[in-house]
C-alpha cells in the first residue's frame, strides 16, 4: 500500500492473464504454478520470478522502479477484486450495509475506494482483522450460538476501540522507574496534556503509553509514537531515526472524529485506522515544474500539504479518527495540541521499531525509548526526558540487526 504510489501498474494485465483467472463477480481462482507455499519454503515459484523481470528484492536492498511498479499493480488488482465482490454482494443480498474481516480488509486504501464508491450506507471492518480476529469469531459463536443470546445491533461500536490489552498504574510505573534509576517528574493530567501539546509543537517525538494497550495491529494512542504531522523533516527523522525501516513508509494522522472533515476528504469515522483519503485540495501544496522532474523514491522530499508529514506522495492519508468515548486521554491530549497550534492532528505510529511487536509494559517502552531517538516518554502520568537519563545498558545486539553498530 505504502509503495504503491510510487510506480504504475504495468504489471497488472499480466497478473489477470497469468496469475489470476478473475470473473466478473470477483471470484477467482489463483494459477498455483506460480506459487510455492503448498509444496515448498517459498512463497512464490521461479515462474513467477520469470513474470516479474527477476528474482525477489533481498531484505534491505535499495528499492528499484520494478519493486515499486510491482507494489503499484498488485493494489490495482486487489482494489478490483474487492470492489467486484462488494458489488456482486450488494446486487444479490440487496443490503446497505457492509462487514469486512480477514487479512485482506487491512488493505485501507482498497477499503478507502471502496467508501468512496459509495455502494453501502455504511461499512465497519473487524480491526484484528488478520489470524487474532478468529478469537473475537470463537466469543460470538459461543455467546449466540451456543448459548442463545439475543442479537442487539446499534450504532455504537461495540468493541469501544478495541483496547482489550493490559494497563499499568501509576504506582506500578513508578516502582519500576525507581528501580531502573529512571529519571522523571509527575504531573497530573491538567499539567501533563498542556505540557505534552507544548512539546510535541516544538517538534520533539513522543513515546505515549496510556491505558490499555490495543487489540489488533495498529497504534490506536494507546502504543503510540507520537509527532507534529506540520513538520517537513518528521516522516524521515521517524523512519530513519525511531522505526528504522525505509524512508517511503507513510505514517498516519490522528484527527478529533469532528474535526475528520476540515482536513481530509471524508466524513465517515475510521476509529481503528482503516480507511485511507484524500487530504483536503486547500491544504495541499501545487506540485509545480520542479516537481515533475522527481521519479520513484525522490518524491518524497516534496511536500504536498500543510500537514506534510502525514500526506503520502498521492495526497493520501491513512486516517484514525479520536473519539472521546473510547479514548478520553488521547481526545483531550489532542484538543490541548489544537489549542496551542490551531492544528486538531497528529502523527501517530506503532511504538516499536521494525521486526519487534508493539511495546506492551513500561518496561517495553523505556527499553524502546532508550534504544531509539525519542525525545520524551509519557508513561501514564510520568514523563521522562531522553537528556536526563543515564546511559542505556542493553544487552541485547539490536544494533547489528538495524545496521548501526
Amino acid at each position: 500500500m505504502g509503495l504503491a504510489p510510487y510506480g504504475e501498474p504495468r504489471y497488472a494485465d499480466v497478473i489477470q492473464g497469468e496469475l489470476l483467472d478473475l470473473k466478473d463477480d470477483g471470484t477467482f481462482r489463483m494459477n498455483m504454478r506460480y506459487f510455492n507455499y503448498l509444496v515448498g519454503l517459498s512463497m512464490t515459484s521461479n515462474r513467477f520470478d520469470r513474470v516479474f523481470d527477476g528474482p525477489p528484492r533481498q531484505p534491505g536492498s535499495p528499492l528499484t522502479q520494478r519493486e515499486m511498479d510491482i507494489a503499484a499493480s498488485i493494489q490495482s488488482v486487489t482494489e478490483e477484486i474487492v470492489l467486484r465482490l462488494a458489488r456482486t454482494i450488494r446486487h444479490e443480498y440487496d443490503v446497505d450495509n457492509l462487514c469486512l474481516a480477514g487479512g485482506v480488509a487491512l488493505n485501507c486504501v482498497a477499503n478507502g475506494r471502496l467508501l468512496r464508491e459509495g455502494l453501502y450506507k455504511d461499512i465497519w471492518i473487524q480491526p484484528a482483522a488478520g489470524d487474532a480476529g478468529g478469537a473475537i469469531g470463537a466469543a460470538l459463536t459461543v455467546w449466540y450460538e451456543y448459548l442463545e443470546n439475543p442479537r442487539d445491533p446499534n450504532s455504537r461500536d461495540s468493541m469501544s476501540g478495541a483496547f482489550l490489552g493490559p494497563a499499568y498504574c501509576n504506582q506500578r510505573i513508578k516502582v519500576w522507574l525507581d528501580s531502573s534509576g529512571a529519571v522523571y517528574t509527575e504531573l497530573p493530567d491538567a499539567v501533563l496534556l498542556p505540557k505534552a501539546a507544548e512539546i510535541l509543537a516544538a517538534g520533539s517525538i513522543v513515546g505515549w503509553f496510556q491505558g490499555r494497550m490495543e487489540f489488533g495491529p495498529r497504534a490506536l494512542g494507546g502504543r503510540s509514537i507520537l509527532g507534529d504531522p506540520r513538520s517537513k523533516t518528521m516522516q524521515k527523522i521517524m523512519n530513519l531515526k525511531i522505526k528504522y525501516r525505509e524512508s517511503f513508509r507513510p505514517f498516519a494522522p490522528s484527527v478529533l472524529h469532528d474535526r475528520v472533515g476540515d482536513y481530509f476528504e471524508m466524513e465517515h469515522i475510521s476509529p481503528y485506522m482503516l480507511f485511507v483519503a484524500d487530504v483536503k485540495q486547500d491544504r495541499r501544496i501545487p506540485i509545480g515544474e520542479e516537481g515533475v522532474k522527481f521519479f520513484g523514491i525522490d518524491k518524497l522530499n516534496l511536500p504536498r500539504s500543510d500537514i506534510p508529514a502525514v500526506t503520502h506522495v498521492d495526497f493520501s492519508a491513512r486516517i484514525q479518527t479520536v473519539h472521546r468515548e473510547t479514548n478520553p486521554r488521547y481526545y483531550e491530549l489532542l484538543k490541548q495540541f489544537e489549542h496551542r497550534t490551531g492544528y486538531a492532528v497528529l502523527v501517530n505510529t506503532s511504538f516499536n521499531v521494525r521486526g519487534e511487536p508493539i511495546v506492551c509494559s513500561p518496561e517495553d517502552a523505556y527499553r524502546c525509548f532508550m534504544r531509539t531517538e525519542m525525545d520524551y516518554l509519557i508513561l501514564e502520568n510520568c514523563l521522562l526526558y531522553k537528556g536526563d537519563q543515564a546511559k542505556f545498558n542493553d544487552n541485547d545486539n539490536w544494533q547489528a540487526e538495524y545496521g548501526l553498530d
